[in-house]
């Protein structure tokens, strides 16, 4: 069986766009493209090892009506459990009210206890919005991903769809203009940093406006080309936006890193990486924080509960070094010194002299 090449399934993602482009943007209708990519892939790795299982009680000589019902007990599966009400077969060759089905066919697989991590990750694009999504265009984006089958079997390599996954998001980026750059980091920047801070084998890896994931996706592919198991990290992150964050979540999953921790909220106002009221600490910190962020919470900093800002407290409308000192803070090992001028010229206030600490 011909396999599932890179290039086809990028020529399959631009038309989906191609679909939507018009009175949506970039933002809006990377959404409803994601959420399907996602459903096409879980249903397409679940039919898969339905079948395996069909085989096998088969052979066990059990009755076909046997199988059928044991079939719906999601604890026979290794991944995550389709419900009835969000199989493809169900919904591939609906025509009206396409919308509200989609929603309660997200809804119904963020109900299933079995598929607890994926929690508000799918339910963050309303499909029900005829005026911005009608049935027609939502129908041609079903019968589009129907030709695809996303399971790992049938792809060339198991890249292919992690790999897809980052051109999606790269293509949103480049079409949203300024604002891509709020949930991705352009390829070049990723790999740089990655290379400079070599994260290794066995290291807890973080970034605190982590965006789409790009930076945590690049760290396993370097552990992994430096000769190292990629499985054997813990990856961690953190983001304000809600759509984003659903981004995150499923590129997570579309690169085998079911376990990486990431959170929703404000890295500054609300740190959610805490344990017993203290910041966690990693090995290694990456981040693209967002520049010159005016409103960034230094009312919240003046009185931080967690001490991220022994140092002074950034000015009201020039939240870049709040960040760094999170980054600081979250850090096991911190191994070079900050020099005395550079704090000085973005803090409001002076810098306590002698020993200060250690920094990046």
């Amino acid at each position: 069986m011909k396999k599932l090449t890179l290039q086809e399934l990028e020529s399959t993602l631009w038309k989906a766009a191609d679909i939507l482009r018009g009175e949506l943007n970039a933002a809006e209708y990377k959404d409803y493209i994601f959420g399907l990519l996602f459903l096409k892939r879980m249903n397409d790795e679940f039919n898969s090892e339905r079948q395996k299982l069909f085989d096998e009680f088969i052979s066990q000589d059990m009755d076909k009506e046997e199988v059928e019902e044991l079939l719906e007990d999601p604890s026979f599966y290794t991944n995550f459990f389709v419900p009835s009400r969000a199989r493809w077969d169900g919904l591939k060759n609906l025509t009206l009210n396409i919308g509200p089905e989609l929603d309660k066919a997200f809804k119904a697989i963020e109900d299933e206890p079995r598929n607890s991590e994926l929690i508000g990750v799918l339910t963050t694009a309303n499909y029900n919005d005829k005026e911005k999504v009608p049935d027609k265009k939502l129908s041609q984006l079903l019968l589009l991903f129907d030709s695809l089958n996303l399971a790992d079997e049938n792809l060339e390599n198991s890249d292919v769809l992690g790999d897809a996954y980052q051109y999606l998001i790269k293509t949103f980026a480049d079409d949203g203009g300024a604002k891509g750059g709020e949930f991705y980091t352009p390829y070049e920047v990723r790999k740089l940093l990655v290379r400079l801070v070599k994260p290794s084998e066995g290291d807890r890896i973080y970034d605190p406006t982590v965006g789409s994931g790009g930076f945590l996706i690049e760290s396993i592919k370097y552990i992994e080309e430096q000769g190292g198991n990629p499985r054997n990290v813990s990856l961690f992150g953190q983001e304000i936006n809600l759509s984003t964050w659903a981004i995150c979540k499923m590129n997570m999953l579309f690169h085998n890193a079911k376990g990486a921790d990431i959170k929703k909220g404000d890295t500054i106002r609300n740190p959610m990486h805490v344990e017993d009221g203290v910041i966690k600490t990693f090995d290694k910190v990456l981040a693209n924080p967002p520049f010159s962020l005016k409103n960034w919470g230094r009312e919240e900093a003046q009185a931080d509960p967690y001490h991220r800002f022994p140092y002074g407290v950034p000015p009201k409308s020039y939240g870049d070094l709040a960040f760094v000192c999170h980054m600081v803070a979250s850090l096991n090992d911190i191994k070079a010194g900050w020099e005395r001028s550079y704090l000085m010229e973005y803090f409001s206030v002076e810098v306590p002299r002698g020993k200060y600490g250690r920094a990046l």
